[in-house]
């Protein structure tokens, strides 16, 4: 491929390098021009473009995208269609993705024009969750390139989603007179919380006293009509003969390992009775924050087995995020407190499904006031000072709409790409002190400052620790707060996401307000903005 300047004449069924823009036309990167566009750029005295010129032997770079991605072994997998030169790989299955680091390693060092990026091994996902991307950076790559990529992936696989499998679960719990009954029954609800991303079920619980002799007998009794047992003690694992890993052989099982380099999570016990996994739960296991625990458990639901091996290479990487309330907190977590929640209102998007008149759903009036103008306004009377405002689609009328109110707006030139750009947007422009940022949909004519305020002084009681989330009737709905440390997942998200998996998948607790219907009330189609008794605006 030969890639530089050329003129306009001597253009034709080249690939444009860079965007052009003639008059109100615009031709993007990547565009083959023809003679139409030849002429065009003549008539509009451009003298030069940068172009991009296919030798016989390349491949463009949708072309090359397609081909590698159809090397990969499609399991559990959907691929996107080319565009730009990108194949995106979502799961079709919640599991386990398991990537295999040296396939990756030896594709990204075929050649440079060739990249794979996919999520760290042994990652948790949904179904619908992106794992991966291919991505070819020039315009072209030479076939013999793309070739070495698909024999290399259909020998081995760079990755894979391994789908959870259900499971029949037991809760084994040990009492003693410190233990209250209520932090039992938390642990009970983070558990069964924990188990339905597989599917699985906590289908018993049974509180025995905590020695080797009651703890063996609930494990028996349990093993016979449950495939997967999990015990609690109420006092930490402190040897491989305490109470639990003792409990595990006195009732016929295996003990395979005690501790693991993970923080939190190191005093987990892992056996087996027959072919049934017993997991010794550590005691940050009755948080629903991300420990060590959830890395045996995912595996397992997953149908592998952790050998020693893996277990003590969870060294790297295995210190995770703080838990405020273990017993005893690392140097300066314990009196931290969250800083201000700072207020994102979403007013970017197309409304591509407001029909062929063009009519913005934004501008449509309620009461005599633009619907964006209502849902800013809400959310200045509920924080003053701390409101951002993103905009894109139409950005100047709807910042005319706007017009007067004291709140920062940040442009989003790539809000057709959805969602997530938007929200990247708004949280590049909150205070670096901010402690959270409630993000607010701009078409919720329901939503009031009073709503606002009451998700907010949720978030305070919280002390910035947890996702705080309207619902309405008990079903999930908007506006939500993320806390700061949700903060570098947003910073991550791609496409027409929300941050909806970030709250599932966070690990930290997530407070539901009750706002009513006004939580599950947006507007997206004329029909809707009618019902809801709005009044459209060309």
């Amino acid at each position: 491929m030969r890639f530089g300047p050329v003129r306009p004449a001597d253009a034709e069924g080249a690939l444009l390098g860079h965007s052009v823009k003639i008059g109100t036309v615009k031709l993007s990167k990547g565009h083959r021009l023809n003679p139409d566009d030849v002429a065009a750029l003549a008539e509009a005295d451009v003298t030069e473009v940068i172009v991009a010129v296919l030798e016989p032997d390349d491949l463009p770079e949708d072309e090359a995208a397609s081909r590698i991605a159809a090397a990969i072994a499609p399991d559990h997998l959907r691929f996107s269609r080319a565009a730009t030169g990108r194949v995106n790989i979502y799961a079709t299955a919640a599991g386990l993705f398991v990537a295999n680091r040296a396939v990756v390693d030896l594709l990204n060092r075929i050649d440079p024009a060739i990249t794979l990026a996919c999520l760290a091994d042994h990652v948790a996902v949904e179904a619908g969750d992106m794992v991966a991307t291919i991505k070819i950076i020039p315009l072209a790559v030479q076939q013999v390139l793309v070739e070495q990529a698909q024999a290399l992936l259909r020998v081995d696989r760079a990755f894979e989603v391994k789908p959870f499998t259900p499971r029949r679960a037991a809760l084994v719990a040990t009492e003693l007179p410190s233990l209250k009954s209520q932090v039992m029954d938390k642990t009970r609800a983070v558990l069964t919380t924990r188990l339905l991303q597989s599917d699985s079920r906590l289908d018993s619980e049974r509180r025995v006293a905590h020695t080797t002799e009651a703890v063996a007998a609930a494990i028996v009794e349990a093993a016979s009509t449950h495939d997967l047992i999990i015990v609690f003690g109420a006092s930490a694992v402190a040897d491989p003969d305490d109470v639990i890993p003792a409990a595990i052989r006195r009732a016929g099982g295996v003990v395979e390992h005690v501790g693991m380099p993970v923080d939190p999570g190191n005093l987990l016990v892992l056996g087996r009775l027959g072919e049934i996994p017993v997991l010794g739960a550590p005691g940050c296991a009755r948080s629903p924050r991300e420990n060590g625990f959830d890395w045996i458990l995912d595996r397992l639901l997953a149908g592998e087995w952790p050998s020693s091996e893996d277990i003590t290479g969870f060294g790297v990487g295995g210190l995770l995020k703080e838990i405020p309330t273990r017993p005893q907190p690392r140097e300066g977590i314990a009196d931290k407190r969250a800083g201000p929640v700072e207020l994102v209102v979403l007013a970017a998007g197309r409304a591509s499904r407001m029909g062929p008149e063009g009519r913005h759903k934004l501008l449509a009036e309620f009461e005599g006031m633009p619907l964006v103008r209502r849902s800013v306004e809400a959310a200045i009377g509920a924080a003053p000072g701390r409101v951002t405002v993103v905009t894109g689609h139409r950005e100047a009328e709807i910042q005319a709409a706007l017009a007067g109110l004291s709140a920062n707006f940040v442009s989003n030139p790539d809000y057709a790409g959805g969602m997530a750009s938007s929200l990247i947007a708004g949280l590049s422009a909150l205070d670096t002190g901010a402690g959270g940022m409630l993000v607010m949909l701009a078409d919720m004519p329901g939503i009031t400052s009073e709503h606002l305020a009451e998700l907010i002084a949720a978030f305070e009681v919280e002390s910035g620790r947890a996702v705080v989330r309207a619902v309405a009737g008990g079903q999930r709905g908007n506006p939500v707060i993320l806390p700061k440390e949700t903060f570098h997942a947003v910073r991550q998200l791609v496409g027409d996401v929300g941050a909806r998996h970030i709250v599932e998948r966070c690990g930290l607790p997530v407070i539901d307000v009750e706002l009513g219907p006004a939580a599950r009330l947006d507007l997206d189609t004329p029909e809707a903005i009618l019902a809801a008794g709005g009044i459209l605006k060309d």
